[in-house]
């Protein structure tokens, strides 16, 4: 079945399926994980597009171990999360992966025979973008034997590190099959990310493969290959995301159950603008806060959240208390008892406004791509051909980071002309660690679980340890492969050996 856009495709599945409330439900075309849809290929790639944004999962619980968020104690403490007290029935974010990614399959696997050739290319950029957070989360994982339906029930695991080095020719396979085949109308309207803009999807996948290569490059004897592959993707004509693109998506969000942005709909309010309980729930962390105000970054710190008492229900967007330092209240983190939701600040204006329910959702900011090349570039100087300085990727990845929020151009100036360590470039003796400090922020609700991964990757910031945890204890590395894998594909989890979430790393976790 062919359609003109993607209303068609609502309507068609709106009047088709009853809402139960489980967001998985929304535009998930592949039900059955191992029999695979029968399906036109555009209307599939758009439905493994909006469930991947509105799997919240990850990137909360990324935002709470990378130190950036904590809970309000309206809420009993979650000793899963906060005292690191949690097994292999939490945190499944497998199965929905490998759901998504069946679907992406599905799209590379029938996009020629179905005369679109032109979806196979965004297939394969989000593809390897799932597979990179499977491997981020999980370490060794199903990948040349997955993803082949009744032809491999229980599919051996990977090399991680393996599975990577894939994943940056399968971006190179991406780019060659987009620079091939110009969308058509049909693929146009079904991508609702760059509406069939070409250039753009190739920039997108140039910053995935250099976050793909920057995250190994803490591995002794790897910067050869590193170096190799940043100047290919520079050689590209088009680059990396540029001045003010990020990888965003939106599907056409509406003020109706289930059809609102995820993020709005799960920490902000329902369709008709009544407030979520579970809006109580994040809470900025001291830690945080502390962090921005070191650098007087108060810009930021009033766009990323509300002052305590949050949004003035009758002035949407503006906090309801006089928006001054003071009245911005974050929480220790782990922090089990004297700090309700009403006495702290809610997530702010930056991503969550009342009644502005159709934002779209974040895949990847430009200011992460331009903090990534600030690092590719100071680590490796001349060896790479990019053709800016370590300082002015740095500054413009800042800049992103005010533009994304929000947030003034002259503020940002103001920031990195401050002569504040980790935040004036010159002003900074540790060039590495400005970049990292500077990333761990403008990743705050776009992307926790990018923050968590560089978090482990850089051991920076240091964070402090959870006020729920056992003394002592060790921070998480990993997750425990899910249950349900377990259950299904038994042998090759034993196969991986015994894991151990607080010892085992992944491969380029090297300290």
């Amino acid at each position: 079945m062919k359609f003109k856009n993607i209303l068609s495709l609502f309507a068609l599945f709106l009047a088709a399926i009853i809402f139960s409330g489980c967001k998985k439900q929304w535009l998930d075309i592949n039900t059955n994980p191992n029999e695979l849809p029968s399906t036109s290929p555009n209307n599939v790639f758009t439905a493994a597009t909006n469930r991947l944004v509105a799997n919240l999962g990850p990137n909360e619980l990324g935002s709470y171990w990378s130190g950036q968020m904590t809970q309000s104690n309206t809420y009993i403490i979650s000793s899963t999360i906060f005292g690191y007290n949690f097994n292999n029935t939490n945190f499944n974010y497998w199965d929905g992966w490998y759901d998504i990614l069946q679907d992406l399959q599905y799209v590379i696997n029938n996009a020629s025979d179905r005369s679109q050739p032109f979806m196979k290319g965004p297939a394969r950029v989000l593809r390897a973008y799932v597979f990179q957070q499977v491997v981020d989360l999980y370490g060794n994982a199903p990948y040349s034997d997955a993803l082949r339906g009744l032809g491999s029930l229980a599919p051996k695991f990977d090399d991680q590190k393996a599975i990577y080095e894939d994943l940056v020719k399968t971006l190179d396979t991406a780019v060659a099959d987009l620079k091939a085949n110009a969308f058509l109308p049909i693929g146009s309207s079904s991508d609702k990310v760059f509406g069939g803009n070409v250039p753009n999807w190739i920039r997108f996948a140039n910053s995935l493969k250099l976050r793909l290569l920057i995250r190994q490059s803490r591995i002794t004897g790897r910067d050869a290959y590193l170096i190799a592959e940043i100047n290919k993707a520079t050689a590209i004509t088009e680059g990396f995301l540029s001045v003010g693109l990020d990888v965003t998506t939106n599907p056409g969000y509406l003020a109706s159950t289930g059809k609102t942005n995820p993020f709005y709909d799960s920490w902000g309010y329902d369709p008709s603008g009544a407030i979520r309980a579970l809006a109580r729930y994040p809470r900025p962390t001291v830690f945080l806060f502390n962090t921005l105000k070191a650098t007087d970054d108060t810009f930021r710190l009033k766009r990323l959240f509300y002052a305590s008492g949050g949004e003035n229900g009758s002035n949407p967007g503006v906090s309801t208390k006089v928006e001054v330092v003071s009245n911005y209240v974050a929480v220790p983190y782990g922090a089990a008892s004297g700090f309700l939701s009403q006495n702290t600040s809610p997530i702010g204006p930056a991503i969550i406004v009342r009644n502005q329910f159709n934002r779209p959702m974040v895949l990847m900011t430009a200011a992460e791509s331009f903090l990534l090349l600030a690092e590719a570039k100071q680590r490796y100087g001349a060896a790479v051909t990019l053709p800016m300085t370590a300082q002015q990727y740095y500054e413009q990845g800042v800049k992103e980071s005010f533009r994304i929020t929000g947030t003034s151009a002259a503020t940002a100036t103001t920031l990195i002309t401050s002569g504040k360590d980790l935040a004036d470039w010159t002003a900074s003796p540790d060039k590495l660690k400005a970049i990292w400090s500077q990333k761990w922020i403008a990743l705050l609700h776009y992307s926790g679980l990018e923050a968590w991964s560089e978090f482990r990757r850089t051991n920076y910031p240091v964070i402090p340890a959870s006020a729920t945890a056992p003394v002592g204890a060790k921070l998480p590395l990993r997750l425990f492969y899910p249950q349900s894998e377990g259950t299904s594909n038994g042998e090759n989890i034993k196969s991986q050996g015994t894991i151990d979430v607080f010892n085992t790393r992944i491969f380029w976790d090297v300290d």
